[in-house]
């Protein structure tokens, strides 16, 4: 990694010209291009690099001041270094470095063009202890707003306040889901929990991996949550605010389990979406309960599990309630370990025909192994890890679809509550997770933003930020275990990436940078058009595969986004990609602020 260089002995005559506010002696005339760095700013402990897009690299290194805002005064320089790689768009880059700022206040970066009257600036940007403290608790209470079957009132949503949507207190048994107990049509109770994404549905998978993220970046970081205010319903009450928003889903979960055998319902949900322009208190298609699954079982037993565990100290019986719910769910997998959910099989069998988010899943032992991990942290009983030593060790970034290292974190962060003689097992986890996040990081410092996320055009798919962000947990987990400071500032890089160090200049949280989505396909924002959209929310980012069919300005892998309530495939928020984004940036938040 190129290190950052102040002006240095040798360069008395670009220090006196930078300085004095006139053109450098080694202006550049084919300097220019677009810079792209965090949006939001630094805070004085983190590494701080801004990236310069241009068409073709300049025959002298070239030279950039840090000025202040206000009074225009260099306080800082260096030489501009090029990237290694080319971005996806055959594009060069060069790259600032200036973490030797550290003196709080507002900045940007100049960069002289010879036969100019101005140089090139960038935008101005903060240097602040508490630069990411607005948005680290936006970004967790982005769940608030998504929830279902209550008013949320102004004195806690501001604007954004609206009546109750969705009260779940008479949702149908779908035909797919009929049991003796539970016939065709049964009405059956399952308020509240969030809303899903940009719809108004609620799924077990999803809020499976998007619970276990928020509740495990608590157990990381237990002090830091306990004192951050969301201004919430809840709020002053004996339990963290990030704890009573989980809270309001797991209420919605426990319903969500069938009493008489243990199963639990893949999703409940219309048979069809609603209006992308219906507010929620005005979308009433009947709801359904479908099938229940193998997948949806194990997910929801690992979060009981794992509730159980970080509620315990403030809802004692509850968590106990939680335990054997998890238990139950387990039971239920294992005398039926192989019910996918198939949503076009479930349609040519019954009606109505179900055409909402399917989240099906053909493979099941990461499922099983994280639902073991957190019922053998809560149990202490062999059989579950005997599973969990019988499962594959390689590491594998999570989403919904591979929960598997959801369990390997916890085993890891818990390892004083692993058996006796299983010291080489977890040797090998580590060395396994390290390994990975040592790999990403090198590609990274590689790449054309100095970005792990640009570093692998296979990276952008379907909801490509939560990639990002999870790779940013990755990074935060390795720091954990070798406390690598390498490791932050990868994680650091990951958070400038999502806030606008990227090839499309955005910053990808609704609210929080001067370049972000101001139409995502989200229902409740789409409903009130008049206002900004809600804060707080990742959208789902570049996506080259466009399955949404709406106009791209471009095909480019990186840069397949675009700022429209048609894009499903790129501006959609989901709480699974919320998740991961809460945890990197309150966990570095956590971290920077001791």
């Amino acid at each position: 990694m190129s290190k950052n260089k102040i002006f240095a002995a040798g360069s008395a005559l670009i220090l006196a010209t930078a300085f004095s506010g006139v053109p450098y002696a080694q202006a550049n005339p084919e300097i220019s291009g677009d810079f792209r760095f965090n949006q939001l700013g630094f805070s004085p402990q983190s590494e701080k690099v801004a990236v310069l897009v241009t068409q073709d690299l300049p025959k002298a290194p070239p030279t950039f001041v840090v000025r202040a805002s206000k009074s225009g005064r260099a306080v800082l320089g260096g030489e501009l270094q090029p990237g290694q790689e080319k971005t996806l768009s055959g594009k060069t880059t060069l790259v600032a470095e200036f973490s030797g700022l550290k003196t709080p206040g507002q900045y940007y970066l100049e960069i002289a063009t010879a036969g100019d009257t101005d140089a090139l600036r960038s935008k101005p940007f903060n240097v602040d202890d508490k630069v990411y403290q607005d948005l680290a608790a936006a970004s967790v209470k982005a769940f608030y707003y998504q929830r279902a079957s209550t008013e949320l009132k102004e004195v806690h949503a501001g604007p954004w306040h609206r009546a109750a949507g969705h009260p779940d207190d008479k949702v149908r048994i779908h035909p797919s889901a009929a049991t003796e107990e539970r016939p065709t049509n049964t009405l059956v109770s399952a308020p509240k929990g969030w809303y899903d994404a940009g719809d108004y549905n609620k799924y077990v998978v999803n809020s499976g991996i998007t619970m276990g993220t928020l509740m495990s970046a608590f157990e990381r970081y237990p002090e830091y949550f306990s004192a951050q205010p969301l201004n919430i319903p809840e709020s002053g009450n004996a339990l963290p605010d990030i704890l009573d928003e989980v809270h309001y889903n797991l209420a919605w979960l426990v319903a969500m389990q069938d009493p008489s055998d243990g199963g639990v319902y893949h999703k409940l949900t219309t048979a069809g979406f609603e209006g992308m322009e219906t507010a929620a208190h005005q979308a009433t298609q009947p709801r359904y309960m479908v099938q229940k699954t193998t997948a949806a079982a194990l997910d929801f037993a690992a979060v009981m599990a794992q509730a159980s565990r970080v509620y315990a100290p403030y809802l004692e019986q509850e968590s106990k309630t939680y335990l054997q719910a998890a238990l139950a769910a387990w039971r239920w997998a294992e005398n039926n370990p192989a019910v996918h959910y198939r949503q076009d099989e479930i349609n040519r069998q019954f009606d109505p025909d179900v055409t909402t988010g399917a989240y099906g899943d053909e493979q099941l032992d990461d499922e099983r192994l994280w639902a073991a991990a957190e019922l053998y942290l809560a149990t202490q009983e062999e059989t579950f890890w005997s599973t969990i030593t019988n499962s594959t060790r390689g590491y594998s970034l999570p989403n919904w679809g591979d929960v598997r290292w959801l369990g390997y974190y916890s085993l890891l962060f818990h390892g004083d509550k692993l058996p006796e003689g299983s010291g080489p097992w977890r040797s090998a986890i580590e060395k396994n997770l390290v390994v990975a996040a040592r790999e990403l990081r090198s590609a990274g410092e590689r790449s054309a933003y100095r970005v792990p996320m640009a570093s692998n055009p296979d990276f952008f798919v379907w909801g490509s930020n939560a990639v990002a962000a999870n790779q940013g947990i990755l990074f935060l987990e390795a720091f954990r275990i070798t406390n690598d400071s390498e490791f932050l500032h990868s994680a650091e890089a990951t958070r400038d990436y999502l806030l606008g160090r990227n090839a499309t200049g955005f910053s990808y949280v609704t609210g929080f940078g001067y370049k972000t989505p101001q139409h995502p396909h989200h229902r409740l924002a789409a409903a009130r058009p008049d206002l900004p959209p809600l804060p707080g929310f990742l959208v789902g980012g570049p996506n080259p595969s466009q399955q949404d069919g709406c106009e791209y300005p471009s095909k480019i892998t990186d840069q397949s986004y675009t700022d429209h309530v048609c894009s499903y495939a790129s501006n959609e928020i989901a709480i699974n990609w919320n998740a991961p984004l809460a945890y990197l940036v309150n966990g570095l938040n956590a971290i920077e602020s001791y």
